[in-house]
């Protein structure tokens, strides 16, 4: 079968470029999916930015196709040429018999028109709960979010994180979906040393919250932490504020973005991981945490997986998360039980192949069955 990934921003992740300012969670999951389609004997493609490599690249048996760069085009123009020229182009140039999609924007929509016109099964995958709720979508245009609420409404295949996402999608767009598990690299060589008490791993921008790590930091000084991310684009002055006011924090380190070949040692060098999101998808770093036998500690728990499975602690509010850090900190056996319980779970569950066959099995499941109609209101 012929697969193509639109996936923009990809091309750093894909090709592991050690300059990469912005590798998001969604980039990760399709270079994932992408070699473990390729290693299933599926042709794969992805859709991307032109970061100067040209506008065809072949990437361990993963062909490139970059319409544009970044920046390319006139503002305001820029939109139908060459966005929307560039996107139809690709995709009809890779020729592909299924195109996958995420995050939520207007790529979404696009990819959602072209599979129509031209006959082709379209994939989009939730990222984020906010993708779910009419006009909460991170997206800045509202002219995007009707592009993207009108691939939602015509996908063949909407695959959801969690029940979460399943019950919103139905509430607030009459639309059924399929929840998949996410996919997640398994680690190889011998675990490092354990010398970072406390880890938070995202880009650094509001919706995450990274100045909750700082004020953490802050009530626990003799608490290690490392909080590392990238900026945003778009979102750099904010980068700027938060690292310069963690700079003055004796017990934090901000080492900046780490390239995603290099942060899996971080993990393993965790004793804790940490989120401070109030809303999320299913983020990779539980994943990437849970995998190496690291507990995390979270305000956001998707579907009470973690409070269920004892995968680590789920906090109410802040002083109740800084309870939930002294307490696995302090308790190794516990923490060391949790992290047991995270990697079998994580090594059982989230296996890259599996899951790349799980998406196919369900979209022929919809072809089998079409009163499914998973892309439909209803």
């Amino acid at each position: 079968m012929k697969i193509c990934i639109v996936g923009l921003d990809d091309y750093p992740q894909l090709a592991n470029l050690k300059d990469a300012k912005y590798v998001g969670g969604e980039s990760v999951q399709h270079v994932l999916l992408a070699r473990a389609w390729r290693d299933l004997g599926h042709d794969v493609s992805m859709i991307v930015h032109d970061h100067g490599q040209g506008r065809v690249t072949d990437v361990d048996g993963i062909r490139a196709v970059a319409p544009y760069s970044r920046n390319e085009g006139i503002p305001v123009f820029r939109f139908a040429h060459p966005r929307l020229t560039g996107m139809i182009s690709a995709m009809r140039e890779v020729d592909a018999d299924v195109y996958y999609q995420s995050p939520a924007g207007a790529p979404t929509g696009i990819t959602a028109w072209f599979c129509q016109k031209h006959g082709k099964r379209f994939i989009t995958r939730i990222a984020s709960d906010l993708a779910c709720i009419p006009g909460k979508q991170l997206i800045r245009f509202w002219r995007d979010r009707k592009i993207y609420e009108y691939g939602l409404r015509n996908a063949d295949l909407i695959v959801a994180q969690s029940e979460q996402q399943r019950t919103l999608l139905r509430q607030n767009y009459g639309l059924k979906s399929e929840v998949l598990d996410m996919a997640v690299d398994m680690p190889s060589g011998p675990p490092p040393q354990k010398d970072i008490d406390v880890l938070w791993v995202s880009n650094l921008r509001p919706v995450k919250r990274p100045e909750v790590v700082l004020d953490l930091a802050r009530r626990l000084p003799n608490v290690k932490f490392v909080l590392a991310g990238g900026a945003l684009p778009g979102a750099e002055d904010y980068y700027q504020t938060v690292t310069q006011a963690a700079r003055e924090i004796p017990n934090l380190t901000c080492p900046g973005a780490v390239p995603y070949s290099e942060v899996g040692t971080m993990f393993s060098r965790a004793r804790i991981f940490l989120n401070t999101s109030e809303i999320e998808g299913f983020p990779n770093t539980f994943l990437q945490a849970w995998v190496r036998g690291v507990p995390v500690v979270t305000f956001f728990d998707p579907d009470s997986l973690i409070k269920q499975r004892q995968l680590g602690r789920t906090a109410v509010d802040f002083d109740d998360m800084v309870k939930a850090i002294q307490t696995l900190l302090e308790d190794s056996q516990e923490r060391e039980r949790a992290g047991e319980r995270a990697r079998a779970y994580a090594v059982a569950t989230f296996g890259a192949k599996h899951i790349a066959s799980r998406y196919l099995e369900m979209l022929a499941a919809h072809e089998a069955s079409p009163a499914l109609q998973y892309g439909t209101s209803g």
